[in-house]
Order: C-alpha cells, then structure tokens, then sequence
C-alpha cells in the first residue's frame, strides 16, 4: 500500500486551522476583517473630511511638483466609493467567518488575490524599469524627510531596498492569503459535516442522513400487535 502522505493532496499538506502561531484561522479571520474595516473607515473620514472642507485639504500641482491635480473631487469621490465597498467587503468577510458561511468569505479572498497580484506586479516593474524609482523621487516635495539621502544612493542600491521591502510585504500578504483560505475550507468542512454523516466499515461505507432529517420524517404506519399462533 502507498504511504498516507503520498495519498494525501499538496493543498491539504498546507491546511492548518492555526495563525500566528496561537490563534485559530476562524478567530484570525475575524480580527483581519475587523483591522481591515477600521483602516478604510478612517480613510473613509478623512476622504469624507477632505470633501466637505476642499480648500484645507486640496493639494496642487505646484505642491506635488507635478502636471496633474490627484486630489480632485472626482478622485476622492472615486477613493471614497472604493473604501466603502471594501468596508462592506470585509464586513462580509467577518461575518462568514462568525456564522460559519462559506461563501461571504469568498470576495473577501478574492481581493486578496488582486491585491498580491497587484504589488507583484510593482515589483516586476521596478526589475524591469529600475529609473522609474529615481523618477518617482524627483516628483516628491522638496521637504520630503530624507528625499536627498534617498536619492543619493545608487540606482542597484535603491533597487535592492525596494525589492526587499515589496519582498516582505508579498510574504505577509501571502501568509494573510493562506490564513482565510484556511478559514474558508474550515467554514466549508463545518457547513458539510452538518449535512452528511459518513460511517466507515473494513468493507463497506454507508452514508446518514443527518439527525434532524430522521426526527423530522413522520413514523409509518405501526405494524400489526402480534399474535401467538395456536395449535
């Protein structure tokens, strides 16, 4: 016979229902969520803030040292929707995590997916166009704290620090990722184990019904009383 490892799949060999090292994924989930929503509510003020009050928070062209104006209304408009929608995404989250519901989960995931692709492909494009950090520093304030010891180091050098940094960010990223697919397959095995029953023998495997299924069907008719035959 093969070894159980052997028979076992590379994404069960990863499933764990523990995250950093003490907390369960459910439990992990849910303080995730719960992080996650009070970032975007904050951004969510400040972006609210800044529209009712445009002349205080207003930042310029001349400010940014550049050609366009990225703090328009229309911009903050556009950032103040997105916030509000992943406030709902990880409210979402949270609460299949909580009621055990597989699915809420599910877009939750998904923006993490989006979001690693995302800064993957930043660190693509440093490897690929390494002056573009050197440009992107040029746009920067003159009283940006340390713009001129940043921009004195070499380009490789400047490269090598932005690659390590993205680096740690995508391991984290991706262990985030790892903790809610774990809590997803955990939530899924609870909604199923709820559902079916199976019982295994050597030689056969039979397959319940669920407790409330049996309670809940109604008796048959009763069986005739039995009576002794006489001779």
């Amino acid at each position: 016979m093969l070894p159980e490892k052997m028979l076992t799949s590379p994404w069960d060999r990863w499933y764990s229902t523990s995250c950093c090292l003490c907390c369960h994924v459910r439990t992990g989930t849910i303080i995730l969520g719960v992080w996650y929503m009070l970032i975007n509510a904050v951004v969510l003020l400040i972006l609210l803030t800044a529209l009712s009050d445009p002349e205080q928070y207003h930042l310029t062209s001349a400010e940014l040292a550049n050609d366009l104006d990225v703090m328009d209304d229309a911009n903050m408009c556009i950032a103040s929707a997105i916030s509000l929608l992943m406030i709902l995404i990880c409210g979402m989250a949270t609460y299949g995590a909580y009621k055990l519901r597989a699915a809420w989960i599910i877009p939750f995931f998904c923006y993490q997916i989006f979001d690693f692709a995302l800064n993957t492909l930043v660190a693509v494009s440093i490897v690929v166009y390494p002056n573009t950090i050197q440009d992107y520093l040029q746009q920067l304030p003159d009283n940006f704290p340390y713009k001129e010891e940043v921009a004195a180091l070499s380009n490789v050098c400047l490269v090598l620090v932005v690659l390590l940094f993205i680096g740690c960010i995508l391991s984290f990223k991706a262990y985030l990722m790892a903790c809610v697919w774990n809590c997803y397959r955990y939530v899924s095995g609870r909604g199923g184990s709820e559902i079916l029953l199976y019982v295994t023998t050597n030689d056969t495997t039979v397959l319940l019904p669920p407790y409330d299924d049996n309670v809940s069907v109604p008796p048959k008719q009763a069986p005739p009383p039995y009576t002794s035959a006489t001779a």
